[in-house]
Protein backbone atom coordinates (compact mmCIF):
# COMPACT_ATOMS: atom_id res chain seq x y z
CA UNK A 1 0.00 0.00 0.00
CA UNK A 2 1.37 3.30 -0.94
CA UNK A 3 2.05 5.74 1.48
CA UNK A 4 0.20 9.30 1.16
CA UNK A 5 2.32 12.03 -0.21
CA UNK A 6 4.27 14.24 1.92
CA UNK A 7 4.99 18.08 1.72
CA UNK A 8 7.53 18.94 -1.32
CA UNK A 9 7.44 15.55 -2.54
CA UNK A 10 6.38 15.05 -6.54
CA UNK A 11 2.53 15.00 -6.63
CA UNK A 12 2.59 14.18 -10.73
CA UNK A 13 -0.70 12.25 -10.23
CA UNK A 14 -2.94 14.20 -8.33
CA UNK A 15 -3.63 16.88 -11.17
CA UNK A 16 -5.14 13.83 -13.24
CA UNK A 17 -7.23 12.95 -9.97
CA UNK A 18 -8.63 16.15 -9.12
CA UNK A 19 -9.18 16.64 -12.65
CA UNK A 20 -11.64 13.64 -12.66
CA UNK A 21 -13.38 13.89 -9.22
CA UNK A 22 -13.99 17.89 -10.69
CA UNK A 23 -15.13 16.14 -13.38
CA UNK A 24 -17.22 13.38 -11.65
CA UNK A 25 -18.63 16.54 -9.24
CA UNK A 26 -19.79 18.69 -12.55
CA UNK A 27 -21.56 15.86 -13.54
CA UNK A 28 -23.79 15.40 -9.74
CA UNK A 29 -24.09 19.14 -10.01
CA UNK A 30 -26.24 18.24 -13.70
CA UNK A 31 -28.10 15.44 -11.75
CA UNK A 32 -29.53 17.09 -9.25
CA UNK A 33 -30.38 20.21 -11.30
CA UNK A 34 -32.10 17.73 -13.56
CA UNK A 35 -33.71 16.27 -10.89
CA UNK A 36 -34.81 19.61 -9.31
CA UNK A 37 -36.24 20.56 -12.09
CA UNK A 38 -38.61 17.32 -11.99
CA UNK A 39 -39.39 18.55 -8.45
CA UNK A 40 -40.14 21.71 -9.80
CA UNK A 41 -42.41 20.26 -12.48
CA UNK A 42 -44.62 18.26 -9.59
CA UNK A 43 -44.49 21.50 -7.36
CA UNK A 44 -46.15 23.69 -10.59
CA UNK A 45 -48.10 21.40 -12.69
CA UNK A 46 -49.88 19.16 -9.86
CA UNK A 47 -49.54 20.28 -6.65
CA UNK A 48 -49.68 24.41 -6.97
CA UNK A 49 -53.22 23.81 -8.78
CA UNK A 50 -54.03 21.93 -5.76
CA UNK A 51 -53.42 24.27 -3.09
CA UNK A 52 -55.20 27.54 -4.87
CA UNK A 53 -57.55 28.01 -7.47
CA UNK A 54 -56.19 28.51 -10.18
CA UNK A 55 -56.31 26.65 -14.13
CA UNK A 56 -55.02 23.25 -13.79
CA UNK A 57 -54.45 23.21 -17.54
CA UNK A 58 -51.62 26.20 -18.03
CA UNK A 59 -50.25 25.42 -14.83
CA UNK A 60 -49.65 21.50 -15.79
CA UNK A 61 -48.22 22.82 -19.40
CA UNK A 62 -46.00 24.80 -17.27
CA UNK A 63 -45.20 21.73 -15.04
CA UNK A 64 -44.65 19.46 -18.50
CA UNK A 65 -42.37 22.23 -19.63
CA UNK A 66 -40.30 22.56 -16.13
CA UNK A 67 -40.71 18.59 -16.73
CA UNK A 68 -38.87 18.90 -20.53
CA UNK A 69 -36.18 21.38 -18.94
CA UNK A 70 -35.22 18.73 -16.31
CA UNK A 71 -35.19 15.96 -18.89
CA UNK A 72 -32.82 17.64 -21.39
CA UNK A 73 -30.71 18.85 -18.14
CA UNK A 74 -30.47 15.01 -17.19
CA UNK A 75 -29.76 14.27 -20.81
CA UNK A 76 -27.28 17.32 -21.54
CA UNK A 77 -25.10 16.14 -18.21
CA UNK A 78 -25.28 12.55 -19.16
CA UNK A 79 -23.37 13.49 -22.69
CA UNK A 80 -21.42 16.27 -21.09
CA UNK A 81 -20.03 13.73 -18.48
CA UNK A 82 -19.29 11.40 -21.44
CA UNK A 83 -17.13 13.70 -23.73
CA UNK A 84 -15.35 15.00 -20.84
CA UNK A 85 -14.34 11.34 -19.43
CA UNK A 86 -13.21 10.83 -23.52
CA UNK A 87 -11.21 13.71 -23.54
CA UNK A 88 -9.67 13.25 -20.52
CA UNK A 89 -8.82 9.41 -20.75
CA UNK A 90 -7.39 10.70 -24.65
CA UNK A 91 -5.79 13.93 -22.95
CA UNK A 92 -7.19 16.23 -24.80
CA UNK A 93 -9.16 19.66 -24.71
CA UNK A 94 -12.39 19.33 -22.66
CA UNK A 95 -15.36 20.01 -24.61
CA UNK A 96 -17.05 23.20 -24.49
CA UNK A 97 -20.28 22.98 -26.38
CA UNK A 98 -21.39 26.53 -25.87
CA UNK A 99 -24.70 25.79 -27.78
CA UNK A 100 -25.59 23.51 -24.66
CA UNK A 101 -25.60 26.49 -22.24
CA UNK A 102 -27.61 28.56 -24.62
CA UNK A 103 -30.70 25.45 -24.84
CA UNK A 104 -30.36 25.52 -20.86
CA UNK A 105 -30.60 29.11 -20.97
CA UNK A 106 -33.03 29.71 -23.05
CA UNK A 107 -35.06 27.11 -22.21
CA UNK A 108 -35.12 28.58 -18.52
CA UNK A 109 -36.02 31.95 -19.80
CA UNK A 110 -38.96 31.25 -21.35
CA UNK A 111 -40.27 29.34 -18.36
CA UNK A 112 -38.88 32.32 -16.42
CA UNK A 113 -41.17 34.49 -18.16
CA UNK A 114 -44.42 31.82 -18.88
CA UNK A 115 -44.20 31.50 -14.49
CA UNK A 116 -44.47 35.17 -13.94
CA UNK A 117 -47.16 35.64 -16.98
CA UNK A 118 -49.41 33.09 -15.01
CA UNK A 119 -48.54 34.10 -11.29
CA UNK A 120 -49.96 37.71 -12.04
CA UNK A 121 -52.50 36.82 -14.55
CA UNK A 122 -53.79 34.62 -11.49
CA UNK A 123 -53.06 37.87 -8.73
Amino acid sequence: MDEPARSGEDLTDSAPRRTWLAAERTYLAWLRTGLASLGLALAVGKLLPALIDVSHVEFGLLGAGYGLLGIVVLILGAYRAQRTRMALEAKSALPTDYWAIWLLTVMSVVLAAVTIVLVFAEV
